[in-house]
Protein backbone atom coordinates (compact mmCIF):
# COMPACT_ATOMS: atom_id res chain seq x y z
CA UNK A 1 0.00 0.00 0.00
CA UNK A 2 2.84 2.23 0.65
CA UNK A 3 4.66 1.47 -1.91
CA UNK A 4 1.50 2.14 -4.33
CA UNK A 5 0.99 5.46 -2.71
CA UNK A 6 4.51 6.47 -3.20
CA UNK A 7 4.13 5.53 -7.02
CA UNK A 8 0.76 7.47 -7.11
CA UNK A 9 2.90 10.28 -5.65
CA UNK A 10 6.07 10.20 -8.29
CA UNK A 11 3.62 9.85 -11.49
CA UNK A 12 1.61 13.18 -10.09
CA UNK A 13 5.12 14.68 -9.71
CA UNK A 14 6.04 14.05 -12.89
CA UNK A 15 2.84 15.01 -14.29
CA UNK A 16 2.72 18.49 -12.90
CA UNK A 17 6.33 19.14 -13.71
CA UNK A 18 5.68 17.79 -17.38
CA UNK A 19 2.69 20.37 -17.20
CA UNK A 20 4.69 22.91 -16.44
CA UNK A 21 7.32 22.40 -18.65
CA UNK A 22 4.72 22.28 -21.66
CA UNK A 23 3.19 25.44 -20.34
CA UNK A 24 6.63 27.29 -20.56
CA UNK A 25 7.12 26.08 -23.81
CA UNK A 26 3.62 27.53 -24.81
CA UNK A 27 4.15 30.91 -23.49
CA UNK A 28 7.11 31.30 -24.97
CA UNK A 29 5.38 30.57 -28.73
CA UNK A 30 2.64 33.15 -27.45
CA UNK A 31 5.06 36.06 -26.60
CA UNK A 32 7.59 35.27 -29.54
CA UNK A 33 4.30 35.63 -31.79
CA UNK A 34 3.26 39.02 -30.10
CA UNK A 35 6.54 40.07 -30.30
CA UNK A 36 7.18 39.55 -34.14
CA UNK A 37 3.93 41.06 -34.39
CA UNK A 38 4.70 44.02 -32.28
CA UNK A 39 7.93 44.77 -34.07
CA UNK A 40 6.06 44.34 -37.56
CA UNK A 41 3.79 46.83 -36.54
CA UNK A 42 6.03 49.87 -35.13
CA UNK A 43 8.42 49.01 -38.14
CA UNK A 44 5.33 49.58 -40.82
CA UNK A 45 4.08 52.45 -38.60
CA UNK A 46 7.35 54.18 -38.56
CA UNK A 47 7.58 53.71 -42.44
CA UNK A 48 4.76 55.14 -43.13
CA UNK A 49 4.77 58.33 -40.73
CA UNK A 50 8.33 58.69 -42.18
CA UNK A 51 7.32 59.10 -45.90
CA UNK A 52 4.59 61.62 -47.52
CA UNK A 53 4.44 59.04 -50.07
CA UNK A 54 3.66 55.64 -48.45
CA UNK A 55 0.93 58.28 -46.15
CA UNK A 56 -0.78 60.01 -48.66
CA UNK A 57 -1.80 56.11 -49.96
CA UNK A 58 -3.84 56.52 -46.72
CA UNK A 59 -5.19 60.21 -46.40
CA UNK A 60 -5.98 63.11 -48.58
CA UNK A 61 -5.46 66.69 -47.27
CA UNK A 62 -7.71 69.24 -48.91
CA UNK A 63 -7.98 72.59 -48.01
CA UNK A 64 -6.24 71.98 -44.75
CA UNK A 65 -8.91 68.88 -43.82
CA UNK A 66 -7.94 65.93 -43.80
CA UNK A 67 -10.09 62.58 -45.35
CA UNK A 68 -8.86 59.15 -45.84
CA UNK A 69 -8.59 57.43 -49.12
CA UNK A 70 -10.35 54.14 -49.65
CA UNK A 71 -7.24 52.36 -48.88
CA UNK A 72 -7.13 54.20 -45.73
CA UNK A 73 -10.64 53.16 -44.57
CA UNK A 74 -9.23 49.77 -45.17
CA UNK A 75 -6.45 50.10 -43.37
CA UNK A 76 -9.03 51.93 -40.54
CA UNK A 77 -11.58 49.09 -40.75
CA UNK A 78 -9.82 46.02 -41.81
CA UNK A 79 -8.25 44.86 -38.53
CA UNK A 80 -11.60 44.40 -37.13
CA UNK A 81 -12.83 41.81 -39.65
CA UNK A 82 -9.02 40.03 -39.26
CA UNK A 83 -10.02 39.66 -35.88
CA UNK A 84 -12.84 37.82 -36.44
CA UNK A 85 -12.00 35.89 -39.21
CA UNK A 86 -9.15 34.54 -37.17
CA UNK A 87 -11.25 33.98 -33.63
CA UNK A 88 -14.14 32.50 -36.12
CA UNK A 89 -11.99 30.49 -38.34
CA UNK A 90 -9.89 28.34 -35.87
CA UNK A 91 -10.77 25.07 -36.88
CA UNK A 92 -10.90 25.73 -40.50
CA UNK A 93 -7.76 27.31 -41.20
CA UNK A 94 -4.65 26.09 -41.51
CA UNK A 95 -1.45 27.00 -39.08
CA UNK A 96 0.32 28.19 -42.13
CA UNK A 97 -2.94 30.15 -43.14
CA UNK A 98 -3.67 31.71 -40.04
CA UNK A 99 0.14 33.33 -39.39
CA UNK A 100 0.07 34.76 -42.54
CA UNK A 101 -3.05 36.66 -41.40
CA UNK A 102 -1.78 37.57 -38.17
CA UNK A 103 1.14 39.20 -39.91
CA UNK A 104 -0.90 40.67 -42.18
CA UNK A 105 -3.29 42.21 -39.75
CA UNK A 106 -0.03 43.50 -37.23
CA UNK A 107 1.25 45.58 -40.82
CA UNK A 108 -2.07 47.10 -41.09
CA UNK A 109 -2.44 47.80 -37.65
CA UNK A 110 0.93 49.77 -38.35
CA UNK A 111 -0.49 51.15 -40.83
CA UNK A 112 -3.00 52.83 -38.87
CA UNK A 113 -1.17 53.60 -35.97
CA UNK A 114 1.35 55.59 -37.95
CA UNK A 115 -1.28 58.69 -37.96
CA UNK A 116 -0.41 58.78 -33.87
CA UNK A 117 3.16 58.94 -34.83
CA UNK A 118 1.71 62.26 -36.81
CA UNK A 119 -0.55 63.68 -34.33
CA UNK A 120 1.76 62.95 -31.33
CA UNK A 121 5.59 64.10 -30.22
CA UNK A 122 8.19 61.61 -31.07
CA UNK A 123 9.30 61.76 -27.40
CA UNK A 124 5.73 61.22 -25.73
CA UNK A 125 5.30 58.20 -27.94
CA UNK A 126 8.63 56.80 -26.77
CA UNK A 127 7.65 57.72 -22.97
CA UNK A 128 3.94 56.32 -23.52
CA UNK A 129 5.52 52.79 -25.29
CA UNK A 130 7.71 52.57 -22.07
CA UNK A 131 4.88 52.75 -19.76
CA UNK A 132 3.09 50.80 -21.38
CA UNK A 133 5.44 48.11 -21.74
CA UNK A 134 6.10 48.45 -17.81
CA UNK A 135 2.46 47.74 -16.81
CA UNK A 136 1.98 45.41 -19.18
CA UNK A 137 5.32 43.27 -18.20
CA UNK A 138 3.75 43.77 -14.61
CA UNK A 139 0.68 42.55 -14.64
CA UNK A 140 1.71 39.69 -17.00
CA UNK A 141 3.91 38.41 -14.65
CA UNK A 142 1.46 38.68 -11.97
CA UNK A 143 -1.08 36.55 -14.06
CA UNK A 144 1.82 33.81 -14.68
CA UNK A 145 3.14 33.63 -10.92
CA UNK A 146 -0.27 34.21 -8.38
CA UNK A 147 -2.14 31.05 -7.50
CA UNK A 148 -4.97 33.00 -6.66
CA UNK A 149 -8.00 32.22 -9.61
CA UNK A 150 -8.57 34.86 -11.85
CA UNK A 151 -11.50 33.83 -13.67
CA UNK A 152 -13.99 35.97 -11.47
CA UNK A 153 -11.68 38.57 -12.06
CA UNK A 154 -11.70 38.54 -15.57
CA UNK A 155 -15.49 38.30 -15.97
CA UNK A 156 -15.68 41.51 -14.14
CA UNK A 157 -12.94 43.03 -16.84
CA UNK A 158 -15.25 42.10 -19.21
CA UNK A 159 -17.95 43.59 -18.17
CA UNK A 160 -15.99 46.35 -18.13
CA UNK A 161 -15.15 46.45 -21.54
CA UNK A 162 -18.75 45.81 -22.88
CA UNK A 163 -19.69 49.03 -20.55
CA UNK A 164 -16.72 50.72 -22.25
CA UNK A 165 -17.50 50.03 -25.07
CA UNK A 166 -21.17 51.03 -24.98
CA UNK A 167 -20.32 54.08 -23.30
CA UNK A 168 -18.24 55.04 -26.64
CA UNK A 169 -20.47 54.99 -28.71
CA UNK A 170 -22.82 57.29 -26.97
CA UNK A 171 -20.19 59.65 -26.53
CA UNK A 172 -19.44 59.81 -30.35
CA UNK A 173 -23.11 61.46 -31.09
CA UNK A 174 -22.47 63.14 -27.22
CA UNK A 175 -18.72 64.03 -28.07
CA UNK A 176 -18.47 65.07 -24.52
CA UNK A 177 -14.76 65.76 -23.06
CA UNK A 178 -15.78 64.63 -19.19
CA UNK A 179 -17.30 61.30 -20.74
CA UNK A 180 -14.29 60.66 -22.97
CA UNK A 181 -11.86 61.30 -19.78
CA UNK A 182 -13.63 58.93 -17.58
CA UNK A 183 -13.96 56.08 -20.40
CA UNK A 184 -10.05 56.70 -20.66
CA UNK A 185 -9.51 56.18 -17.07
CA UNK A 186 -11.66 52.55 -17.10
CA UNK A 187 -9.57 51.70 -20.54
CA UNK A 188 -6.50 51.37 -18.43
CA UNK A 189 -7.43 49.53 -15.61
CA UNK A 190 -9.67 47.61 -17.71
CA UNK A 191 -6.77 46.36 -20.26
CA UNK A 192 -4.26 45.99 -17.57
CA UNK A 193 -6.89 43.76 -15.56
CA UNK A 194 -7.61 42.10 -18.48
CA UNK A 195 -3.49 41.27 -19.05
CA UNK A 196 -3.15 39.18 -15.85
CA UNK A 197 -6.10 37.55 -16.80
CA UNK A 198 -5.21 36.48 -20.48
CA UNK A 199 -1.90 35.57 -19.01
CA UNK A 200 -3.63 33.02 -16.46
CA UNK A 201 -5.88 31.62 -18.89
CA UNK A 202 -3.16 31.08 -21.93
CA UNK A 203 -1.18 29.10 -19.00
CA UNK A 204 -3.88 26.86 -18.16
CA UNK A 205 -4.00 26.27 -21.97
CA UNK A 206 -0.89 25.59 -22.41
CA UNK A 207 -0.25 23.19 -19.88
CA UNK A 208 -2.56 20.81 -21.88
CA UNK A 209 -1.05 22.21 -25.22
CA UNK A 210 0.41 18.40 -25.52
CA UNK A 211 -3.19 16.90 -26.08
CA UNK A 212 -4.21 19.38 -28.74
CA UNK A 213 -1.53 18.43 -31.44
CA UNK A 214 1.29 20.57 -32.97
CA UNK A 215 -1.18 22.04 -35.61
CA UNK A 216 -3.43 23.34 -32.84
CA UNK A 217 -1.33 24.19 -30.45
CA UNK A 218 0.56 26.39 -33.12
CA UNK A 219 -2.69 27.92 -34.33
CA UNK A 220 -3.54 28.66 -30.23
CA UNK A 221 -0.27 29.92 -29.40
CA UNK A 222 -1.17 32.47 -32.41
CA UNK A 223 -4.60 33.11 -30.88
CA UNK A 224 -3.06 33.34 -27.57
CA UNK A 225 -0.61 35.93 -28.97
CA UNK A 226 -3.26 37.81 -30.80
CA UNK A 227 -5.50 38.47 -27.48
CA UNK A 228 -2.23 39.81 -25.66
CA UNK A 229 -1.40 42.04 -28.46
CA UNK A 230 -4.89 43.39 -28.36
CA UNK A 231 -4.50 44.06 -24.37
CA UNK A 232 -1.23 45.76 -25.16
CA UNK A 233 -2.09 48.17 -28.25
CA UNK A 234 -5.35 49.08 -26.35
CA UNK A 235 -3.36 49.75 -23.40
CA UNK A 236 -0.91 52.14 -25.41
CA UNK A 237 -3.97 53.96 -26.85
CA UNK A 238 -5.75 54.93 -23.67
CA UNK A 239 -2.59 55.58 -21.94
CA UNK A 240 -1.46 58.27 -24.48
CA UNK A 241 -4.60 59.71 -24.29
CA UNK A 242 -3.09 61.04 -20.68
CA UNK A 243 0.84 60.89 -21.72
CA UNK A 244 0.77 62.07 -25.03
CA UNK A 245 1.67 65.79 -26.19
CA UNK A 246 -0.20 66.88 -29.53
CA UNK A 247 2.22 68.55 -32.25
Amino acid sequence: MFEETKNRGLFSAQQDTSDITVAKSFMTQVFGWMTLAMVATAITAYLFASSDALINTLRVVVDGRTSLTPLGWFVTLSPIGFVLLMSFGFQRLSPAVLTLLFITFSVLMGMSLSFILLAYTAASVYKTFAVTAAMFGIMAVTGYTTKTDLTKFGSMMMMGLIGMLIAMLVNFFMQSSTMDYIISIIGVLVFTGLTAYDVQRLKRIGAGAGEYGEANTRKLSILGALTLYLDFINLFLFLLRFLGDRK
